[in-house]
């Protein structure tokens, strides 16, 4: 099986519930914009991510579904610290955040 195909059969094994979120977390810049390679010191936190996976969204006090902002495929900006870190295999690291964490979802 293509190693990109198994991360894929495995992410979907992965269903969040409620009003959870799992992204990844978009790779820090290993290069300037001219062009001068980052140490690994200098490199900031990433603030930016991919939605992969939403739950169905949670319920308000009359029992009503509340429906979910974000979809699988938004990106989107996240606080500097939070989320639970979800780890697939040794190469993909994802993580989990309730829908009102979730800062701004960016459009293109």
């Amino acid at each position: 099986m293509e190693p990109a195909l198994k991360t894929a059969v495995r992410i979907k094994r992965v269903a969040p519930l409620f009003n959870r979120v799992l992204i990844k977390r978009a790779d820090p810049e290993t290069q300037s914009k001219g062009g001068i390679m980052l140490p690994e010191s200098s490199k900031n936190r990433v603030l930016k991510g991919t939605v992969v996976a939403v739950g169905p969204g949670s319920r308000n006090e009359s029992g009503e579904s509340i429906p979910m902002v974000v979809q699988p495929g938004d990106d989107v900006i996240l606080p500097d610290y939070g989320g639970t870190k979800v780890e697939m295999d040794e190469n993909q690291v994802y993580y989990m955040f309730r829908e009102s964490d979730i800062l701004a979802k960016v459009y293109q």
